[in-house]
């Protein structure tokens, strides 16, 4: 099973809430996938007073390939107690125009098990690249100059020789009323 080593860091929570009282200590975050068989990281416990929790704690972890979703979820006292839970979606934080090594830095919306807004948590996200290995996506991207290298993404249909693009869509024009004069 493909899979891609990621780096995530728990840095703190913003506006928990349990029994309508601020949430200051004894929480913890669990870090998982979406995919039916995973492992659940785990942070340690806060014990902090003032503010919201702060953890500022490292996770490495393998997320599958078919995996689209991580699911933070920022529970209290050894887990008996659930605050809120956060889906991210992979997209943001794999591809894209930026390199895959980039540092993203996330603020998401907590929710607890009826979907009532719970508070905020912030991290930071790394895809980890093997030293002297490229970002696929972003290099191919930077180094395709024009639209006719290969490399790129190209919009349209090929014509018949495949040297070029012809850019349109095809219109199914029986689906349009016609108009009479």
């Amino acid at each position: 099973m493909a899979t891609r080593s990621i780096e995530i860091t728990v840095l703190s929570a913003e506006n928990l809430q349990s029994n309508r009282k601020p949430l200051k200590k004894n929480s913890f975050v669990t870090v998982r996938t979406d995919s039916l068989v995973t492992k659940v990281y785990r942070t340690a416990e806060t014990d902090c007073e003032g503010g919201g929790p702060k953890w500022n704690e490292k996770i490495v972890m393998e997320v599958p390939a078919h995996a689209k979703n991580l699911i933070l979820e920022v529970q209290c006292q050894n887990g008996a107690r659930p605050i809120g839970a956060a889906s991210i979606p992979v997209t943001e934080f794999t591809g894209g125009w930026v390199p895959e090594s980039y540092l993203h830095f996330l603020s998401y919306r907590l929710r607890d098990e009826r979907g009532v807004r719970n508070g905020i948590v912030n991290i930071s996200v790394r895809m980890k690249v093997e030293e002297g290995g490229t970002s696929s996506t972003y290099g191919r991207k930077l180094s395709s100059g024009c639209a006719s290298t290969s490399s790129q993404v190209k919009l349209g249909y090929l014509v018949v020789d495949n040297s070029a693009v012809a850019t349109g869509v095809p219109v199914n024009w029986k689906s349009y009323s016609r108009v009479q004069y």
